[in-house]
């Protein structure tokens, strides 16, 4: 596949693996569905307790000479951050005091009023195992040998650039990057932008207007939502990774046309991610292409989590499918999670690139990147591709794999039930009750390890979660630790709600023991 470091073809096709998504008994459902029921009972209750005088309230509130304006808090928007979030906000916004990399510092800090304003204890827990960090490669990292580099083009260029890159901000370490991004992913040209968030939001409205059709995936991230809300296009959202639902909605796209008019659509954009980052599932990318070439359609396809992470060699979805990059039209990326910096990138065709160069916000307004920054994408990549002269960019897409499917299987044998294909990094491990998600949370960093614990509105009400991100950089003994103190916590807290439960000790299962019955 390689010569010299240089794409020279395609890898074979991985077979791609279901996507696991088991369904939670109809006991735990009923118990959310009554967890919530209680906990807004009593915010009700507490709101009347502050109406009357018995109970302060810490929330931001109208002004009483303002109460006929138009309000500017929704009602129960406001509600629920009262008296459902703060019962937990506790679990989010941890202060580190030192570099995010496999493990990290916590600033200890307490609450002396439930959590509406918290206070720092001046001590520090140390050496927390990071379990939610995009780190997938382990380039957040402060190797001295490693950054020289970065130490080298921070002298040249300095932190800031101060203008964008239309005007005094183009310095000739962007357009090596963006050579590089090109060069790496096998496509004509790329272009790299300081925000990852805006390379979506910025773009869209770029490519697709009034009298185009957008069809996004129904757990596609908030940028690709916004970008899309921005463009002024009709947007209809397809089920995720349901080809029968996108078919049907390319089909009736192209015999009724636009509404009212019935119009040709001047153009049709399928939106999609390469990982979903809430479910850990992979795009069923094979599958959209075809349909994509059947309906002539284009093809923007967001590899935020999956470029580096997954792929033979570090290229995404793409190689992981042993797709022809020039197959999509427009490919997505993002430096803030493999490759340890910030920024994104758009890369395809060198006619796609040099219109978005001229007509995308994102490119005419925005800052350049800082040099440090893309200096360290520089580095990455070189080490991905092994232009650094080592293998150590190819070991840690190994190990990541490694640890991944080791990860993912003792959870599954523990009893756990969690989402995602078993080639994903990103890892939700299913707790549904709202109850369970602070005590999951405060649990595990009490043992030293540090999650992400998520729940409404970020997912549906009966599917709170835990997501855990592998990294290249933790050690066996990390994820040994994390999955004793899961089994153990699983057990505490009863979250081991799987229905196809299975010891994780192989001695039960040595079938040379096993006799058969003659």
């Amino acid at each position: 596949v390689q010569k010299n470091g240089k794409a020279d073809g395609f890898h074979q096709p991985r077979v791609r693996g279901e996507d696991s998504f088991e369904e939670a008994p109809l006991y735990v459902a009923v118990l959310t569905y009554m967890g919530y029921g209680i906990v807004i009972l009593f915010g009700y209750f507490r709101d009347f307790l502050r109406a009357v005088g018995l109970e302060k309230c810490h929330q931001a509130r109208e002004r009483e000479e303002q109460k006929d304006f138009v309000p500017l808090y929704q009602d129960f928007e406001n509600f629920y951050k009262r008296n459902l979030y703060m019962r937990v906000r506790d679990n989010w916004n941890r202060p580190i005091c030192s570099l995010p990399g496999p493990v990290f510092d916590v600033m200890e800090r307490v609450s002396d009023d439930y959590n509406w304003t918290f206070r720092l204890t001046g001590r520090t827990v140390e050496n927390v195992i990071n379990m939610g960090s995009y780190n997938y490669l382990g380039f957040a990292e402060n190797n001295v040998d490693f950054l020289k580099t970065v130490a080298e083009e921070t002298r040249q260029y300095g932190v800031g650039v101060c203008s964008t890159r239309q005007e005094l901000g183009n310095l000739s370490i962007h357009e090596k990057l963006e050579q590089l991004v090109a060069e790496f992913l096998g496509v004509e040209s790329a272009m790299a932008f300081g925000m990852g968030f805006a390379t979506n939001s910025m773009n869209i409205p770029a490519l697709v207007g009034k009298g185009c059709l957008i069809l996004s995936d129904e757990l596609n991230h908030t940028s690709l939502i916004l970008g899309a809300r921005l463009s002024g296009a009709t947007i209809r959202v397809f089920k995720h990774n349901n080809m029968q639902s996108l078919e049907k909605m390319l089909k009736e796209a192209i015999c009724s046309g636009q509404p009212r008019t019935h119009r040709v659509w001047k153009k049709i954009l399928i939106m999609v991610e390469g990982i979903y980052s809430m479910e850990g599932s992979l795009v069923r990318l094979p599958e959209i292409l075809a349909l994509k070439k059947k309906y002539k359609a284009y093809l923007y396809l967001d590899e935020a989590h999956s470029i580096g992470a997954v792929g033979p060699t570090g290229r995404g979805v793409i190689e992981h499918f042993g797709v022809d990059p020039k197959e999509v039209d427009v490919l997505m990326g993002t430096f803030t999670k493999s490759f340890g910096a910030a920024g994104g990138y758009i890369a395809g065709k060198k006619e796609l690139v040099d219109y978005l160069r001229s007509h995308s916000h994102s490119a005419v307004y925005a800052t350049a990147m800082s040099p440090p920054v893309v200096e360290q994408i520089i580095r990455a990549i070189k080490c991905i591709m092994g232009y650094d002269g080592t293998t150590e960019g190819q070991r840690r897409v190994r190990q990541l794999a490694e640890n991944t499917r080791y990860f993912r299987s003792r959870l599954k044998e523990m009893g756990f039930i969690i989402y995602g294909n078993q080639d994903s990094p990103v890892v939700p491990l299913l707790l549904y009750l709202p109850g369970k998600v602070g005590a999951f949370s405060r649990a595990m960093l009490k043992r030293k390890i540090g999650v992400v614990v998520v729940g409404f509105p970020a997912t549906p009400i009966t599917e709170a979660r835990a997501r855990f991100c592998v990294s290249a950089a933790h050690t066996r003994e990390m994820l040994d630790k994390v999955l004793q103190s899961l089994d153990e916590l699983g057990d505490d807290i009863r979250v081991k709600f799987s229905r196809h439960r299975r010891s994780y000790r192989p001695e039960l299962y040595d079938e040379t023991d096993f006799e058969l019955d003659s």
